[in-house]
């Protein structure tokens, strides 16, 4: 977001762009600083950027635009008449979640979110691409997966999206992560397997009544004890590694693991009585942790034997006390869903764990709606208003609860949007402007609260509606025109 009031100058305008490095993808090392400056010349307005790569001056050439505007009375383009500034983002990862599974969302509509979030110069978008209810990922190697989990044939991902979408975020300055989400959150487009001799890939699957066996319907878990569920996991990360490729992050989901499921299946039952190995919770936490090491060496040889960061919700595998026993800090960067006052936040900085922030009480976007099972709000209800958004800062928080910002710990932060109630007839409204005020939480970390930022995000609103993005209106037209007189 940038000025507001600017001097109308007719005159003509020059853009130099010197980009000394050509970095092909963006990485958590990628540095997306650039300098501008605009100096008058006579009758020319000279625009100079420097960046160390495409990323940062793309970044550039979006503060460049909101220095632009058209003035409706005068008829006149406008353009500051001089500045001068050397910006970078105060967090490496910047991102918006987006759930496909629960609902499906066209192509279009995914590139509509791309292209607001390179307004805002977010920078990785966290597809959460599969879940329990559906299956909508096409692979060329299991086209069953699709077949028996999508919702029909015009809801499917095929290879040619996928990698469009890769590339359509990537000139755009923003990775698209992927996330294949287990050993929970996996149901429908599994149910294959056994008539194929692969035994049961995936248990409880749409099992009644779902509140014994899963946090929603449909319920469903992998069969952790299966060898041929490993089989199958290797040929989906092999598939989506090369869909989503050159990976410097994958996301293992990893959360919401129903310990019951596994405790009333047969097949994993007589495995832990046979193995000896007990079946109380920690039994299961340490069957659960095997699985994720399994999938993080398959999720690596799949990437031609190089290792990438992981990311995994936090969930029972980081609770107090279990997080550096059952997981390596190396390779695993944790995800925080839960309150920014839990404590648990203190104690996976204070074992350095690198964590990103989507703490449910400040960026849970689908929060403030009618309840979709039984009655009343949703579960993190109230709804988030964009001031909530701003205020969320993960260096506060840390430094509450540990006395250090933390901020070689701290990678950024990610606002989702689950998609129960949620479809891409909603999706603007529901993304912006309230992804706009994230962004500058992002990008500046300011010191100060939402109230000098209001001003800024109106008008980055009428900006995004302008580039055909339906933004909701915070505010009557009147205030627009009236800068400061809303105001409490």
């Amino acid at each position: 977001m940038g000025p507001h009031h600017q001097e109308v100058l007719d005159t003509e305008v020059r853009l130099d762009i010197t980009v000394s490095g050509a970095a092909t993808r963006l990485s958590l090392e990628t540095p997306e600083a650039y300098t501008l400056d605009i100096t008058p010349r006579g009758t020319v307005i000279s625009v100079t950027i420097l960046a160390s790569n495409y990323f940062g001056a793309r970044h550039a050439l979006e503060t460049l635009s909101q220095l632009i505007a058209f003035d409706d009375q005068e008829g006149l383009l406008q353009i500051v008449s001089s500045a001068a500034l050397t910006d970078s983002p105060a967090f490496k990862y910047r991102g918006i979640l987006l759930d496909t599974s629960r609902n499906f969302f066209s192509v279009k509509s995914i590139e509509r979110t791309l292209d607001a979030m390179a307004a805002n110069k977010l920078n990785t978008f966290h597809w959460h691409i599969t879940d329990s209810h559906s299956f909508p990922m096409f692979l060329e190697t299991l086209p069953k997966m699709a077949f028996y989990g999508a919702y029909s044939s015009r809801q499917v991902y095929y290879p040619t999206d996928i990698l469009h979408l890769v590339e359509y975020g990537r000139v755009r300055g923003i990775r698209v992560l992927p996330e294949f989400d287990a050993p929970a959150h996996v149901g429908n487009g599994w149910q294959w397997a056994e008539a194929d001799g692969l035994g049961k890939l995936a248990v409880c699957v749409n099992q009644e009544p779902w509140q014994s066996y899963c946090v929603e319907p449909p319920c469903g878990q992998l069969n952790i004890v299966n060898d041929n569920t490993y089989v199958v996991l290797g040929q989906i990360y092999k598939e989506m590694v090369r869909l989503f490729g050159p990976l410097d992050l994958f996301h293992y989901g990893g959360d919401e693991v129903n310990l019951n499921c596994w405790n009333t299946t047969e097949e994993i039952v007589k495995h832990m009585e046979e193995q000896g190995l007990g079946r109380d919770a920690d039994a299961y936490y340490k069957l659960w942790s095997d699985f994720q090491a399994s999938s993080y060496g398959l999720l690596t040889t799949a990437n031609s034997g190089k290792p990438i960061p992981g990311i995994l919700w936090t969930s029972h595998l980081t609770e107090e006390g279990r997080a550096d026993q059952y997981l390596d800090k190396d390779h695993y960067i944790i995800q925080i869903w839960t309150t920014g006052t839990d404590k648990l936040i203190g104690e996976l900085l204070q074992k350095k764990f690198r964590v990103i922030f989507s703490n449910y009480d400040h960026w849970y976007l689908d929060c403030g709606f009618g309840a979709w099972v039984g009655e009343g709000n949703n579960w993190c209800s109230p709804y988030k208003g964009w001031q909530k958004v701003y205020d969320n800062s993960p260096h506060a928080i840390a430094t509450n609860l540990t006395g250090s910002p933390q901020a070689d710990l701290i990678l950024g932060g990610e606002a989702a949007l689950w998609s129960e109630q949620v479809d891409e007839m909603t999706l603007d409204s529901r993304l912006w402007p309230r992804g706009a005020a994230l962004a500058e939480r992002l990008w500046t970390n300011p010191s100060h609260n939402w109230e000098p930022a209001e001003t800024r995000l109106i008008h980055q609103r009428q900006r995004l509606v302008a580039r055909g993005i339906g933004a909701d209106r915070i505010q009557p037209q009147w205030c627009h025109q009236n800068e400061g007189l809303c105001y409490i």
